[in-house]
């Protein structure tokens, strides 16, 4: 039974795409998939229970995806092409096809563990990848070439551990790093009471009340980060920013960051 939270993102996400039949179509397909879900809620239970990490699983892949589609649609109402258009091997539509396929299955590898869980995502991923999309693009090969490769991609590089190119992953990258609300820490916060490795996380995720993407004024995209308290800087300067440094969409973001009612602190 999925949550009403997750209902609610799978309602946003529809509505974002509503320009973009087969990206619609795509995602309908996903959020009826019983395995997909299954894995994504195996995969929060091994991060949260097990290991005692924040979500990773399918609100925060959820999540994820709408980071990465305001972000796409920020470049592209800015004139900016994506990898396949720049490259003359596909349009708008597969890039944005690509980055949602990648987010909602890029912390699948959780359901293993957390080292190298980017690689095993990948292993997980392939065949609801090729399921998705000889149903979204039965009469294309050549889209269903593309669209894979810029997904696992996206999907192999969100730790920012391995070197990528395409702007399509490079979103992802930035969009997983964005998605360090308090919300996304208060499961783990209220059943793990003694210390453990990666409490940091945790706490510091817990600071940040809110994560406004939207127009930048000097460059395409702003990230502005509200914090209730300073721990709040640790998620951004470990974990977001580390994330941004290695993305090739870097050179589009703005960062501001900063504890409530304050004045913020400009990264980039």
């Amino acid at each position: 039974m999925k949550s009403v939270k997750e209902v609610a993102t799978e309602s946003k996400i529809i509505e974002k795409l509503r320009n973009f039949p087969k990206c619609t179509e795509m995602v309908e397909y996903l959020f009826a998939d019983a395995e997909l879900q299954e894995m994504q809620e195996y995969a929060n239970n091994v991060s949260i229970k097990r290991l005692g990490y924040n979500d990773h699983g399918p609100v925060h892949m959820r999540q994820v995806a709408i980071n990465a589609i305001k972000m796409l649609t920020i470049l592209n109402e800015s004139g900016i092409k994506t990898s396949l258009e720049n490259e003359e091997i596909g349009t708008f539509e597969d890039s944005m096809c690509a980055l949602v396929l990648a987010s909602l299955m890029h912390d699948l590898g959780m359901m293993i563990g957390r080292q190298g869980h980017e690689e095993m995502s990948v292993i997980l991923a392939q065949p609801l990848i090729d399921r998705t999309l000889n149903k979204v693009f039965s009469d294309n090969v050549q889209k269903r070439v593309v669209i894979k490769s810029v997904a696992i991609e996206a999907i192999i590089g969100h730790m920012s551990s391995r070197k990528i190119h395409s702007l399509e992953a490079g979103l992802l990258l930035i969009a997983d790093g964005c998605d360090m609300t308090k919300g996304r820490a208060r499961i783990p916060l209220s059943i793990n009471n003694s210390p453990k490795v990666g409490d940091i996380h945790k706490y510091s995720a817990n600071a940040i009340s809110k994560v406004h993407i939207k127009h930048g004024g000097r460059k395409p995209i702003q990230i502005d980060i509200e914090m209730s308290s300073e721990v709040g800087f640790f998620q951004i300067e470990e974990v977001l920013l580390t994330k941004v440094d290695a993305s090739p969409a870097k050179q589009y973001i703005e960062l501001y960051a900063g504890v409530s009612e304050k004045d913020r602190k400009c990264y980039l």
